[in-house]
């Protein structure tokens, strides 16, 4: 028999043959189980940290999980901060405190395109990770997205975006992270590390240090401070891990800028002390509302009428804070509004100011033990004496609430409210006090 007798493609066939299966039996191999061996060479792992936001619930930044897969091609965005406004019932359970987030898997361009287009920084973290602990990574986070997992209960502090990704940080160094931070003390406490995005806006400032109680005044470890995405980045950037046979690893290969912000509010690395500009505006009420009691020696209408319509936003405005602060700490989940002792003399009863106010600009019921005026007097003293308490009370061990902001706003115009009031028709200041 002569090889002669076969054509020459008849050989060409059966080399492509067996390099097919050749292939066959390698891929094979490699794609048991759903995960091939060797897998985790083909990946990086990244941790990508953006900036504050427009809104306020990106003041505090925001932070992924990112994947390049270099077999697929795909570079994907793990997200655990998904919200959508448009959930059923998502501000009832806002309200409440019950807060569902979910957990969403993205092209990572298209996600960083979006950060661009809004004017937020974005650094980006490249791990060194042996391939074995990518592939996990990669294993746990495509786990998480999955339909019946992605979805979890969250927390301001102790569960969110940023608190997730520390905790794969945790899971890539075999527990390492952990114990590197989870006993060593913070730089700052919780309402502090707030106060720090929170400062350029005096409204919202005042309002969250009002709202959050002294269960955020206690000292923190540095495991509890990357609940904010920025102290995740810093602590990873200098961190180092014992790697397979012993060997000290540096846990960042790479760090890349991919946008810097323009414009925005810095971010403060120590926070500022407040309670001077809430003194200032104190004070100032408190000067608007003496001038307008000097105003009734030339015209006793007007000043009546701007003094009890003034009373009137006050407790309006404080009165609607005390009533927000009375339902998150007794009927929501908020738990970092319990055990909020500005409840004491800031709460719904200061709501009565708005009829009283009115009734006493109008000049109605002036002269009784129960008018207008000498309710409106009592009223505010008792803000301020209810005031002068929390202070009182600060002095004993289970009280450490930082309040002073609240106080150094509401104090002086209280004292000043207490002393003067509103006139009644006809009636003199002298006859008040």
């Amino acid at each position: 028999m002569s090889f002669r007798r076969f054509p020459p493609c008849f050989f060409l066939r059966c080399r492509l043959l067996v390099i097919a299966l050749l292939f066959s039996l390698a891929f094979s191999r490699l794609w048991a189980q759903g995960s091939p061996p060797g897998r985790g060479d083909y990946l990086t792992v990244k941790i990508a940290v953006m900036g504050p936001g427009n809104e306020l619930y990106f003041w505090w930044g925001h932070i992924a999980l990112v994947i390049d897969d270099a077999f697929t091609g795909e570079s994907r965005f793990f997200d655990y901060g998904i919200f959508s406004f448009g959930t059923d019932h998502f501000f009832s359970n806002f309200a409440l405190g019950r807060l569902r987030y979910s957990c969403g898997v993205s092209p990572a361009e298209r996600s960083y395109r979006v950060y661009r287009d809004t004017n937020r920084d974005i650094t980006v973290y490249t791990l060194d990770l042996p391939p074995q602990v990518r592939d996990e990574v990669r294993r746990f986070a495509e786990t998480n997205v999955l339909p019946e997992n992605k979805y979890y209960w969250y927390h301001h502090f102790k569960d969110n975006c940023s608190t997730r990704i520390r905790d794969i940080v945790d899971l890539a160094t075999g527990g390492q992270f952990k114990a590197a931070f989870g006993d060593a003390a913070g730089r700052y406490t919780l309402r502090q590390h707030v106060r720090r995005h929170t400062w350029f806006n005096p409204f919202f400032d005042w309002i969250l240090n009002f709202l959050m109680g002294q269960d955020i005044d206690k000292p923190i470890t540095v495991w509890e401070e990357m609940f904010l995405p920025q102290e995740v980045g810093n602590r990873i950037a200098d961190f180092t891990y014992t790697g397979p046979g012993g060997a000290e690893r540096k846990l960042v290969a790479k760090t890349e800028t991919l946008n810097r912000a323009a414009g925005r509010p810095a971010v403060l690395d120590v926070p500022r002390r407040q309670w001077p500009r809430e003194l200032a505006l104190g004070l100032a009420l408190s000067a608007l509302i003496v001038f307008l009691a000097l105003l009734k020696r030339r015209n006793p209408v007007a000043s009546r009428v701007s003094l009890g319509l003034l009373q009137s936003f006050l407790g309006f405005f404080f009165g609607t804070a005390g009533t927000v602060l009375f339902f998150m700490t007794f009927f929501t989940n908020h738990d970092y509004t319990y055990h909020n002792i500005n409840i004491i003399y800031i709460n719904p009863l200061l709501l009565a100011a708005v009829p009283l106010g009115i009734l006493c600009a109008r000049g109605r019921g002036s002269g009784g033990r129960f008018s207008p005026e000498h309710l409106l007097r009592a009223l505010w003293s008792y803000v301020f004496l209810g005031g002068v308490l929390t202070l009182l009370l600060r002095a004993l061990p289970g009280f450490y609430q930082q309040n002073q902001v609240t106080l150094a706003l509401v104090l002086p115009f209280a004292l000043t409210l207490g002393i003067l009031g509103c006139p009644p028709r006809g009636g003199s200041f002298r006859a008040h006090r």
